[in-house]
């Protein structure tokens, strides 16, 4: 039987705040059934499996995400679409680091390609349409504007660079500097 005001939505939208508060790791069904004190049994009529909960939390943060990013590029291109792109995504891991590390599950291929995770890609081609890189050189800087960000994001997250100087947002602002100067400058093929 289907309790009365459990939803998909519902249950996926808990399960994202419950990953912000816990962490994404600590998100189960069973965890999820203590939050709306129901027994487990009673959410297989919404979701499928802890699987199944994740991959739909994962769909909503690269939602969000995305949505986020589009209306920060809104008429911006080089280095102000570069550092406004690379904010989202650090803005967004502080304000819900359990969704932030949901963004990062892996998706069958079906669901990664039908996913959110697609305008990504495409947001971060059209940052680099700015540095005029062809193929395969646009591939490689989107991977390395991947592995920079989220990189810096996770190292950041976990205290990394708490007991250092110059502080964090300091080395953000110059990791982006230097990313634009990169990028203006990409090595050629021989």
């Amino acid at each position: 039987m289907v309790r009365a005001g459990l939803t998909p939505d519902l249950l996926v939208r808990a399960g994202a705040e419950l990953a912000d508060e816990a962490g994404f790791e600590q998100v189960t069904l069973s965890a999820l059934a203590r939050r709306f004190d129901v027994r487990v049994a009673s959410l297989y009529s919404h979701l499928k499996s802890s699987h199944d909960l994740k991959t739909r939390i994962a769909l909503l943060a690269l939602a969000e995400l995305a949505d986020r990013a589009s209306d920060a590029l809104a008429g911006r291109a080089g280095k102000d679409a570069l550092v406004a792109l690379a904010d989202v995504y650090r803005d967004y891991a502080r304000a819900h680091p359990g969704r932030y590390e949901a963004a990062r599950y892996r998706l069958d291929p079906e669901t990664a390609a039908a996913s959110a995770g697609v305008r990504h890609a495409r947001m971060t081609r059209a940052v680099l349409r700015g540095y005029a890189l062809g193929e395969p050189d646009q591939t490689h800087a989107v991977r390395l504007l991947g592995s920079v960000f989220h990189g810096y994001v996770s190292l950041e997250a976990a205290g990394g660079f708490a007991h250092s100087s110059p502080g964090s947002q300091e080395s953000w602002e110059r990791v982006l500097d230097a990313l634009d100067t990169l990028l203006r400058t990409w090595p050629t093929q021989p």
